[in-house]
């Protein structure tokens, strides 16, 4: 039996329905909206340095309960509101960075002008918090997701207020983490990645693992089954794909071991997890159709009985936003997400004038609009198997491109066999971009608040109160993050693009999500782009549906859910291989307890993605002041041979630890 920290919600929600607390008020008005422009500043400069942002929920949750113990009245639920909001900012900083920097690197923008910046992000994220509304009784209440941040973050909201050993626990855990993250990324004492190759014949074999603790944490509450088809699926990549490929077409140019299999990976076998995210995504929405029914039929009861005077009969922890909200939102969306496609897509350049032109943009403007609410709830789901820090919401991101760009062939008047010309390619790509950047703006919001929606479900929220600061959230970080980006995008340039004659080409911000949207959006319209490996990948998710279907016929315990899969071929298989250690800690825990649940263990592992995050965001700090994240390394780089043996040591270490307090 697999073991699984059983959440709160075993027994009902920490702050019964029939009780009703503070949770709007000033104070954490005040705090989230401040945390949510911080975060939302720091994730920035971390996401276009690495291609990956840190989750803000629980260091948003500790920030508050140590702000609020300066208060003399504070309750978890004003706790959790803060988090909501500030978790918000952060993630609509992830859907920006990943998408809008590739218009720069295309050369079709030379800045980030800010209203059309400040447009994108409020439109595309507050699409994310309307277009979870119904999904929440679905994935939430219903579907039996884990959401592991989610629950990590209600554990470290609930032990936080309770004091004792369970706070001792996460504080232990937490200086843990930071202490691991700040030798691993600051003083680079301990390495924070630990990688090889081996080449046999024409055939590279790549192998390496992130040494974050955070990700072993994450490894650790989704459990093992989830953790090994998410690794499952990055030995699809790494110890079938690569070797191949570069077997049948030889290495690439410039580069040697790891390096060039990371290469393969990027350029070539990572567009494996597109085709199956994309058959994967569509067999999630036919399974959530059913239970999305029921989600807004529940919600149009709820509010039919508000409006009949019958408020009483919707416990208050099940009140989400009326339906006609959500229906009215939307439509209103539309108006200023017209305006900004109209001002940004240039009618000359695309070569498209008068009713051709207004039917672009309406394709545009719809186009945004169905796949935001699909990819959300895409995103959602993911988010649920994997947790937002591993939800590979540039995945989604592609795959709307990819889509996008070939319907706008079509409107262009293009054969898929037909190479338009230079100038124009760059505006249509643009065009893609831009639409990209909309749904993937909707679906990291909508991945990080449905984690958030977890952890209100776990403490006992309200929702619609958490949704309306989910929205405040949004629109704080789609004020901030424009200027942010304008900022550094002056001081360090972005993915190859100096600003400025005479900058540091080493200090530049590689912004790798953003060059990967743009050289999928120019590959469509240049014929560069390789299908073949993207049908490769959606015939083997639908060889995993009907693995997973057969499994369930059998009426095995055992499943396949194909987007966990999925996840693995697309990520790294850095970020795989710590998650599936994590699993296995928590299995060989259970396994010492009798199969018996551990709350320790959740504990120590919300700690240590507590500490972890916390430390990467205090470190861009110095990291952006310093313009350089070399400005804390003790160690020269003749030191690497023995910070890698450090840093598998230390990561190790806390595994051990891990294991230790769970099976305790």
């Amino acid at each position: 039996m697999e073991p699984a920290a059983m959440p709160p919600s075993s027994s009902g929600p920490y702050v019964a329905p029939e009780r009703s607390l503070p949770e709007i008020t000033l104070k954490a008005l005040i705090l989230g909206v401040v945390l949510a422009a911080v975060l939302a500043a720091a994730n920035a400069y971390l996401g276009l340095k690495v291609g990956m942002t840190v989750s803000a929920s629980i260091p948003a949750a500790v920030i508050s309960m140590g702000v609020f113990r300066l208060f003399r009245r504070a309750n978890i639920l004003e706790n959790n509101i803060v988090q909501t909001a500030a978790s918000a900012g952060e993630a609509i900083a992830a859907g920006v960075i990943f998408t809008l920097p590739a218009l720069i690197l295309l050369g079709y923008w030379q800045g980030f002008p800010y209203l059309d910046t400040l447009a994108v992000a409020a439109t595309g994220g507050v699409l994310g918090v309307l277009f979870t509304i119904p999904l929440r009784r679905a994935l939430i209440v219903e579907g039996g997701l884990r959401f592991p941040e989610g629950i990590a973050t209600a554990e470290v909201l609930i032990v936080g207020g309770q004091g004792g050993r369970g706070v001792r626990d996460i504080a232990l855990a937490a200086v843990v983490g930071g202490l691991v993250k700040l030798l691993q990324t600051g003083f680079r004492v301990f390495a924070g990645t630990v990688d090889a190759a081996v080449q046999v014949g024409r055939a590279l074999f790549g192998f390496g693992s992130e040494l974050g603790v955070a990700l072993l944490a994450v490894g650790y509450i989704v459990g093992l089954r989830i953790a090994t088809l998410v690794f499952a699926g990055g030995l699809v990549a790494w110890l079938f794909g690569i070797p191949l490929y570069t077997a049948l077409q030889g290495l690439p140019q410039g580069v040697v071991g790891y390096e060039a299999a990371l290469q393969v990976w990027s350029s070539k076998i990572r567009y494996l997890g597109v085709g199956a995210m994309a058959v994967g995504g569509i067999w999630a929405l036919l399974s959530l159709l059913k239970p999305l029914r029921d989600g807004v039929r529940a919600s149009w009861q709820a509010f039919r009985a508000v409006g009949q005077g019958q408020q009483t009969a919707v416990p208050r922890t099940e009140r989400d936003t009326p339906i006609p909200f959500v229906l009215i939102g939307t439509l209103v969306l539309i108006l200023p997400l017209s305006v900004v496609f109209l001002h940004v897509i240039d009618a000359p350049s695309l070569g498209l004038f008068g009713g051709a032109y207004g039917m672009t943009i309406v394709f545009a403007v719809l186009f945004a609009l169905i796949a935001g609410f699909l990819f959300s709830s895409v995103a959602a789901y993911m988010a649920g198997l994997v947790g937002s820090s591993n939800n590979p919401i540039s995945g989604v991101t592609i795959a709307t491109i990819l889509t996008a760009a070939l319907l706008l062939l079509l409107l262009l008047g293009q054969g898929f066999g037909v190479r338009i010309d230079a100038s124009r390619a760059v505006t249509a790509a643009a065009t893609t971009i831009l639409i990209g950047a909309v749904v993937c703006c909707a679906a990291a919001i909508a991945g990080d608040n449905m984690q958030d929606l977890k952890t209100g479900y776990l403490v006992g929220a309200t929702p619609y109160k958490q949704q309306i600061m989910q929205i405040v959230g949004t629109l704080t970080g789609a004020l901030v993050v424009a200027p942010v980006l304008e900022l550094l995008f002056n001081a360090y340039g972005l993915g190859g693009v100096l600003p400025r004659p005479n900058m540091d080409p080493g200090q530049m911000l590689a912004a790798p999500q953003a060059s990967l949207m743009q050289s999928v959006a120019q590959g469509v319209f240049n014929r560069s782009l390789d299908w073949t490996i993207i049908g490769l990948g959606a015939t083997l998710a639908v060889a995993i549906i009907a693995a997973d279907q057969w499994l369930k016929a059998r009426g095995s315990s055992f499943r396949m859910p194909v987007l966990a899969v999925a996840v693995g071929i697309y990520l790294p298989l850095e970020l795989s291989v710590p998650i599936f250690v994590g699993g296995w800690v928590a299995y060989m825990a259970g396994k010492a307890r009798s199969g018996a649940e551990s709350s320790r263990g959740v504990l120590f592992a919300s700690g240590l993605i507590t500490g972890e995050a916390l430390m990467g965001i205090l470190l861009a700090v110095p990291f952006a002041l310093a313009q350089s994240t070399e400005v804390l390394r003790l160690v020269p780089e003749e030191f690497a041979p023995m910070s890698q043996a450090l840093g598998v040591l230390a990561f190790l270490g806390v595994a051990l630890w891990l294991y230790r307090v769970a099976r305790a």
